[in-house]
């Protein structure tokens, strides 16, 4: 019995409608590993009584650090059954970075995996609000998670939650040192999950791969596509290009989302010319930017359908697709592998002076504007950035610069903000700034994005040495590596005796980036 998906409006609901619908289909897959819908719904009600006996209700948020994993679905069912939420943190990030988000989402419980229990307990005194550390795997320290879980009734708590309520809290780097905590209510996310369906054909019979990591809403919420419509989800805790072309045969993968930096990393696997490609329907990749080179060769390797996908967390993910009839490598509408694509139905996109909100006229670069009911609730507690950043009538600022062409297509020039993606990642420049100031050899320095064959764009930072001081690149990386998430450290150093400047004292990155970017057709490769 196939399930209608399209009933469900709740995180909550999913499990429990499939639960009821299609209890002996598969819901999840991991190494060895498959668990039925009726067998997370079960898993998912001890959890929730289990954070109930830890004093969580309503609203109440719960840490989650680790990598993709069947945990992560029944943490964040679980929390679902009792209208609290889970705060998937990124497991690349610093102890400090750790340190800060769990403190700044009020998280008063700790779930994490056994590779970070050594960050857990030395964090354990900073994070203010944590009553119960709960460890996932095998560690003397903490109790575990699978014990913690079964000791626990299996009865829904038959809590409901409201359309308003928020169901993703998701962390995204901030401008000036600090992630953001994007609130997502269950209107946005069954707002983005119909349309996404429909447009990715994904139904109950798919096989869905998810690669991504559910901290990124690239990967929560394309897991939430397959959940919504029922079928079963691959998991992939550790990517490997060539163990990620077996998976493909092996489990007769019909949907991946995959950034272009795995696109690229596949084509060299060794096993890439063996791989069965046979049961593939369409890949999506998104997240950064990628060439033409790397986006041909996927389709020739892979033979299926693809799909670019543009959003943001802010979006609830994406809003903007470019589908596969657009994929023409060879004819006359070639140029529009450069586009991001149309707006889904019910999205809302125009280009406008970013200075007066003036609506630009087709072809005419300007900042990106948004308004559906994918755009966020806001902020978490940073009320001030939610009104900069979203309009009084609805319109979301997404701080990218775009154009329109002619035909209605979407095509992303540059950025407003001088955020650099690498691999999928955010990195605001400011942040490390932030800290390469620290160094007692650095007198100025300014953090630009440089183009990369494998991951799109790096980080680069330009520094000006303190007079007489000698700047060891070297030392200086390894600095930068204490305080750092090792995706945000430059990938180099170039020193120069002073920063372009304009009168007020703003830095021309336009004008260091020049030189790197020359031969490039957009300013993000």
């Amino acid at each position: 019995m196939q399930s209608d998906a399209h009933t469900t409006s709740t995180l909550a609901s999913v499990i429990r409608t499939h639960a009821a619908e299609r209890p002996g289909a598969v819901a999840l897959i991991q190494d060895d590993e498959a668990v039925t819908y009726k067998e997370l719904h079960a898993r998912s009600n001890r959890v929730a009584q289990a954070l109930q006996a830890c004093g969580i209700g309503p609203a109440d948020r719960v840490a989650f650090l680790d990598k993709n994993g069947i945990a992560y679905f029944e943490l964040l069912f679980g929390a679902a059954k009792l209208n609290a939420v889970l705060v998937a943190i990124n497991w690349r990030l610093t102890p400090r970075e750790v340190e800060y988000i769990v403190n700044d989402a009020e998280a008063t419980v700790f779930v994490f995996g056994a590779e970070y229990a050594d960050m857990a307990a030395a964090l354990a005194r900073e994070l203010k609000r944590v009553k119960k550390f709960v460890v996932i795997g095998a560690n003397d320290r903490f109790e575990p998670y699978a014990r913690w879980r079964d000791a626990a009734g299996s009865t829904d708590p038959g809590i409901e939650a409201a359309g308003s309520d928020i169901a993703f809290h998701v962390y995204s780097s901030g401008t000036t040192g600090h992630p953001k905590g994007v609130m997502l209510s269950h209107d946005n996310l069954f707002s983005l999950l119909p349309a996404s369906s429909a447009n990715w054909k994904v139904d109950a019979s798919s096989v869905n791969m998810v690669a991504l990591p559910v901290f990124h809403i690239g990967g929560c919420g394309w897991a939430m596509v397959g959940m919504f419509n029922g079928c079963t989800s691959v998991i992939v805790r550790d990517v490997q290009p060539a163990a990620l072309i077996d998976l493909i045969g092996k489990h007769r993968i019909t949907h991946a989302f995959l950034v272009p930096v795995l696109l690229h990393v596949m084509q060299l696997a060794p096993n890439a010319a063996r791989g069965d490609y046979s049961s593939l329907k369409l890949v999506v990749y998104g997240a950064a930017p990628i060439s033409e080179e790397v986006l041909g060769g996927a389709v020739k390797l892979l033979g299926c359908g693809f799909a670019q996908a543009y959003g943001l967390t802010e979006t609830t993910g994406a809003i903007v697709t470019l589908p596969p009839e657009d994929h023409d490598l060879e004819g006359l509408h070639r140029h529009r592998l450069r586009a991001a694509g149309k707006p889904h139905a019910g999205v809302e996109v125009k280009i406008v002076a970013p200075q007066t909100g003036e609506e630009l006229p087709v072809g005419t670069p300007g900042e990106i504007w948004t308004r559906s009911r994918q755009n966020m609730v806001g902020y978490w507690r940073l009320e001030g950035d939610s009104a900069t950043s979203m309009t009084g009538d609805g319109w979301l600022k997404t701080g990218d610069i775009g154009y329109f062409d002619g035909d209605g297509y979407l095509y992303i020039h540059d950025r407003l903000k001088d955020m650099i993606i690498t691999g999928g990642e955010n990195v605001y420049p400011a942040e490390v700034e932030n800290v390469l100031m620290k160094h007692e050899t650095v007198a100025d320095v300014a953090v630009i994005g440089i183009p990369s064959e494998k991951w799109g764009e790096s980080p680069l930072a330009v520094v000006v040495p303190v007079k007489g001081a000698v700047v060891n690149e070297k030392d200086l990386l390894a600095f930068a590596r204490k305080y750092l998430a090792g995706f945000k450290v430059p990938v180099g150093i170039e020193l120069r005796a002073e920063l372009p400047r304009t009168p007020s004292g703003k830095v021309l990155k336009k004008d260091l980036r020049a030189h790197y970017w020359e031969g490039c057709t957009r300013a993000i490769n």
